[in-house]
């Protein structure tokens, strides 16, 4: 079954019927199901049973397509019917396919330089590392990670991780979120990380981002151990300078975690504290400064200079943390922690990063 996409919110009939008329009760269960299309983005979930009286042969099924201006793939979703009752089941599978007709580009939301900032220097502190994404591309000490990960990069996250969705321009890094179908996945966006390039054990670290909003979005600036690659997670130890979860209301909070292994089994400090929430707006209104200092005994957290948490790493099983580190910047979609994204989250979305620097003793 075919139909195409509208401007705005419409009803689609399936109709469902017998080869001949039954002289007893007839009954099919009936349920959609995501394909390249999405619930709550593309269609309307429906579920249900058919009944069919005796006499009676044929029965509809409304579902809603939502319908929108902006240009997308064609895409479908499915029809599935199960439990067939006094009737064999001819079709056990409709595939609806929804073809676009639009010629609009998403755009993303605009945005200004508003917002905190940090100094180039500071007393008894050197600078060791920056990046002020000049020029018009990344530059060498970064790597893309290509691709959808394992289970989701570990998360069951739903996008697929491509270059083309980072860009650098006006003094800005940009990564962006978009709705659309490539590698299997229906969302894309881009990771990119300096391991094996730029790694750092101690310091302050300015990260000046703006951030994007949504149901589904999680946007992260974070650290892994550079031994990584030998020991895997959460041996190498984990630093989550910044983690927003998209949509619900949470997008005035953000939050820094540190992972570990501790006695073979994943620990972390993800219940100490609520995190850093703003008095008011949210983390895309205007660009904030996300810090860590950390030395051989704490790691602190800040946004825009307000120390919101701190984490004594003296203790033998976070001895992680008195190594290596490399950079993580990525913006996920959907997964464990944030949930999927839903007919609310508008495309694309993007993390805005004005400048990373590393100050060392």
């Amino acid at each position: 079954m075919t139909v195409e996409e509208k401007d705005e919110e419409f009803t689609i009939e399936i109709e469902v019927t017998l080869s001949e008329p039954s002289s007893i009760n007839t009954f099919v269960s009936f349920s959609t199901a995501d394909g390249t299309a999405a619930s709550g983005l593309d269609y309307k979930t429906v579920s249900g049973t058919l009944e069919f009286t005796p006499g009676e042969t044929s029965k509809t099924i409304e579902v809603d397509i939502i319908g929108d201006l902006i240009k997308e793939d064609d895409e479908f979703f499915l029809m599935n019917f199960t439990n067939g009752i006094n009737v064999s089941l001819a079709t056990k599978e409709v595939v609806i396919t929804i073809t676009d007709t639009d010629t609009q580009s998403p755009e993303p939301p605009e945005f200004t330089d508003k917002g905190y900032s940090t100094p180039l220097s500071y007393p008894d502190y050197t600078l060791a590392w920056n990046d002020e994404f000049e020029g018009t591309s990344l530059s060498s000490d970064w790597t893309h990670e290509i691709g959808t990960g394992s289970n989701g990069w570990g998360n069951n996250e739903l996008q697929y991780y491509r270059e083309e969705n980072t860009t650098v321009t006006d003094g800005y890094l940009f990564i962006e979120a978009k709705k659309e179908s490539f590698g299997g996945r229906q969302y894309t966006s881009s990771r990119i990380i300096t391991e094996n390039k730029q790694e750092f054990k101690y310091g302050r670290i300015d990260i000046r981002a703006l951030l994007p909003k949504g149901q589904g979005l999680w946007p992260a600036l974070w650290m892994l151990g550079a031994n990584f690659r030998t020991v895997g997670w959460p041996k190498c130890g984990e630093i989550d300078i910044m983690e927003m979860i998209g949509g619900q209301g949470r997008e005035n909070n953000v939050f820094g975690t540190l992972h570990w292994e501790e006695n073979g089994s994943r620990a972390c400090t993800c219940g100490q504290g609520s995190g850093y929430t703003l008095s008011s707006g949210t983390f895309s209104d205007e660009f904030h400064v996300f810090t860590i200092i950390w030395d051989a005994n704490q790691i602190q957290w800040f946004v825009d200079d307000e120390l919101f948490k701190t984490i004594d790493i003296t203790p033998a099983d976070l001895s992680e943390f008195q190594e290596e580190f490399f950079f993580i910047f990525n913006v996920a979609v959907g997964g464990d922690l944030p949930g999927n994204p839903d007919a609310s989250t508008q495309f694309p979305q993007r993390m805005i990063v004005d400048y990373v620097r590393v100050f060392q003793k």
